[in-house]
Formats: structure tokens, C-alpha cells, sequence
């Protein structure tokens, strides 16, 4: 994706303060509640009229160095899982790796569209490295790119994420990984926020990253581009909600655009059971996420198949942020069981002939909750995001390779100068 001089600046959602863009910026300097920043560009849609790639929306990506890039969704109609649920003009967006689809994302997720778009967002003289906290598929993206560009990035996971990163992801140099035993996803995130405090570090940002969202947000100008119109409704698994949000705000500069339609899609997001924040809070129309103790949300988090959407904290309440992207759209949420999920794994695979990953089970298990609830109906547009697959068509990386540190969930109480040393920083 080639660089350029900045176009666009950066919004707060809450009090309007607008800023250039140094490539790392994650919140307003003003004194109000949390809020998320939303990237401002030109209002019309430039599109590479030669480029299938992310790249072909890059007017509308924050881009300050070049990365080059094949990643690409693919949209396709879903006919043979849209008969099943009852559906007339179901559209799939497929993130994965399925080059007889079109579909180009070499780690087999959504993910790497965030990953191209956060570093390629870095000025060129910035030279601190880039803190990451994961689950996994982040952290497997994250060190795909960084080490095909030799970016300096630090990634923090729970080391039971890391066999699937180990057989997917050739590290590089430029990467480092501390994997948490026995840890969580809120145990990476902790310890990432410490890490990303000393000199020479830097925090990514997770969803308050606009290079996350906005990078995320191509897959509805894909899908915009596909259909010819922004769909009715858009369907997606959500932990931290990043991949809503940047369909909510896609949609929103595409109705600006004035060439895609006058309304947003409805959010019809899931979550899999029983780690639902979000779905707990929208079902009540709560104005804040409920309180749980730590134990509880690590118990919770212990027990979802789909352990990539196991966010503690997602930004709910935020200005711009899910409740009121919920609230705008008519938005409605769903729990989804593990045996739901699973099911719907193996349905997608026999319908659509690909195998999809669990946050996708819990998407495609989510649409069809839908359809019985009655909250789509059988002859509207529906976008479904298949946020990874594909895997099972990607060679395994067979070379040995090593976290840069193990350390154990007890031992996160040691300062981060000892964890750094630990892994020769």
C-alpha cells in the first residue's frame, strides 16, 4: 500500500477536537469521558481502478509509509447457505485464504487487514516498537507483516495461542512474542500496557487504533463494491466489537459518498456464550457494561470455543463506540453456545466448501438466530463477515520456533525492565 502525505485528520466523537495524524495518536487530549477518535477523509470514495487488493480503498486508509500488500476480501453471493437459512440475497465477505474465491489474507484472518493498515498508518521516522496484545489471530497477523516489513513489533499473548501462531507465521527478527502460561487475553492486554509504557515502546491501541478500524472498514467498501449498495444488514462474532465498528463507520462515509444508498445497515453482532458482555448490556439497553469480578471474566473466558472474542473490555460505552453504533443502526445481539457454534462450522463448510474458524461459527450461528427471531427478513440484502478461514488450505510452517519468553500467569507482578531484559530488548 503506498504512502502519501496525510489527507485526512482525526475526529474526537465526543467533543469534535480535531488533530493531525502522527501514526500513533489514540485518544483526545480533552477532559470528558472515553471516547474513540474516527479518521475524517475526502467525502467521495476513490477507488484503484487495477487493484482487487485492500490497496484499491487506500483514499479512505491512513497511510503515512508504503507497505505492499495482496490482502483481499472476497464478497460473494452465499446462494447455498442463504436457501438454507431462508434468505434470498445473502452476500458472504470471506477473510481468509481462498485464492479460487479471490480471497487473498495469507494468516487466514480479518486481522490482517488491521495489521497492514496500523503499520503503514507509523510516520516514517517513528522508530519506537509497537506494543500488540492478542488472543491469537491478532498477534498471527501482527507478526506476518512485521516481519515482512521488518518493523520492530512486540507481541503479547496467552501461551496457548501460540502453537496455532507457531504452524501458521514464520517470525522474523524484527518480532518478539512474551506468551502468558496459563494466562488469558486480559492478562496480554495488562501486561502489553505495561510493556508499552517504557522508553522506546509504544502502545498499538487495539480498537482505539483508527488504523485497526479503518483497515477492517474495507471489507464493507468491498462488500459496497460487490452489491452496489450498502446491504440491509451486516452480521459479525464481535469480542472487542473493532470489526463492527469499522463496518459502522465504512457505512457512514459510504452514505456521504451519496453513491451507496441513504441507510445504515443494521449490526447484528454475536458472541459466544457465556463470555457475552456486549450482548448482556444491549440486551438490557444498559448505558454501561455490567461489573464482574476478574475471576468471574477469567472463568467466563475459559469456557467460549471461540476464545478470539473473549474481550474483557470493548469499548460499549464510549462516544462512537458500540452502544451507540447499536443504537444508530436498530442494531440487535445474540449469545451463541459452543455446540451452536460448532454446528454451524460444519454447516458453512458442507454449504459453502470451506472451512471457516470458530469466531465465523459463532457469525454464521448469529444469522441464523437472527432469521428466527425475525430480525432479518427473507428478502433483504444481508452482508454475513466470515471473519477467518480457510486454514486448512495453508501449508503449516514446520521450521522449530520459540516464544521470545514464557513466563508464568504468577509471575506478571515483575517489572516490565525484567520481562524486556527477558527478551532482549
Amino acid at each position: 500500500m503506498a504512502g502519501s502525505a496525510r489527507e485526512y485528520h482525526l475526529r474526537c466523537c465526543a467533543c469534535g477536537t480535531t488533530y493531525d495524524d502522527d501514526g500513533v495518536r489514540l485518544d483526545c487530549d480533552q477532559p470528558h469521558p472515553p471516547a474513540l477518535l474516527r479518521s475524517v477523509y475526502p467525502q467521495q470514495l476513490s477507488r484503484a481502478p487495477h487493484d482487487t487488493s485492500m490497496a484499491r480503498f487506500a483514499s479512505w486508509l491512513p497511510r503515512s509509509r508504503t507497505i505492499v500488500t495482496g490482502a483481499r476480501t472476497a464478497v460473494f453471493r452465499g446462494e447455498r447457505l442463504g436457501r438454507h437459512l431462508g434468505l434470498r440475497d445473502l452476500w458472504i465477505a470471506f477473510n481468509g485464504w481462498w485464492p479460487d474465491r479471490g480471497a487473498t489474507l495469507a494468516t487466514a484472518t480479518f486481522k490482517e487487514l488491521e495489521a497492514v493498515a496500523v503499520l503503514a498508518r507509523l510516520a516514517p521516522g517513528e522508530r519506537r516498537t509497537i506494543v500488540v496484545s492478542s488472543a491469537g489471530n491478532t498477534a498471527a497477523a501482527f507478526a506476518s507483516i512485521a516481519t515482512e516489513t521488518d518493523l520492530p513489533v512486540l507481541i503479547v499473548i496467552p501461551l496457548d495461542a501460540w502453537d496455532a501462531l507457531a504452524g501458521l507465521v514464520r517470525v522474523g527478527p524484527s518480532v518478539r512474542i512474551v506468551a502468558i502460561a496459563d494466562g488469558t487475553y486480559e492478562d496480554a492486554i495488562a501486561l502489553a500496557k505495561r510493556l508499552a509504557a517504557r522508553d522506546g515502546y509504544v502502545a498499538e491501541g487495539g480498537v482505539r487504533n483508527v488504523g485497526r478500524r479503518d483497515g477492517m472498514g474495507t471489507i464493507m467498501l468491498s462488500a459496497a463494491d460487490a452489491i452496489g449498495a450498502l446491504p440491509g444488514a451486516y452480521v459479525q462474532a464481535v469480542g472487542s466489537a473493532a470489526g463492527a465498528l469499522a463496518a459502522h463507520e465504512a457505512a457512514l462515509r459510504l452514505i456521504g459518498d451519496g453513491r451507496f444508498g441513504r441507510h445504515l445497515p443494521r449490526l447484528v453482532l454475536g458472541q459466544n456464550a457465556p463470555f457475552t458482555p456486549i450482548h448482556d448490556a444491549w440486551d438490557r439497553r444498559a448505558a454501561t457494561l455490567a461489573e464482574i469480578t476478574p475471576a468471574e471474566a477469567r472463568e467466563r473466558q475459559r469456557r467460549i470455543a471461540a476464545s478470539v472474542l473473549g474481550n474483557p473490555a470493548p469499548p460499549y460505552a464510549a462516544a462512537g463506540g458500540v452502544r451507540e453504533a447499536l443504537a444508530a443502526s436498530n442494531g440487535s445481539t445474540f449469545a451463541v453456545t459452543n455446540d451452536e457454534m460448532a454446528t454451524a462450522m460444519t454447516l458453512f463448510a458442507e454449504l459453502e466448501g470451506i472451512d471457516v474458524e470458530p469466531a465465523a461459527g459463532v457469525a454464521t450461528a448469529t444469522l441464523a438466530h437472527a432469521v428466527r427471531a425475525g430480525a432479518i427478513a427473507p428478502d433483504e440484502t444481508v452482508l454475513l463477515n466470515v471473519t477467518g478461514g480457510g486454514r486448512r488450505l495453508r501449508p503449516r510452517v514446520t521450521v522449530p520456533q520459540r516464544p521470545a519468553l514464557v513466563i508464568d500467569r504468577a509471575q506478571l507482578d515483575i517489572g516490565p525492565d525484567l520481562i524486556a531484559d527477558g527478551i532482549g530488548a
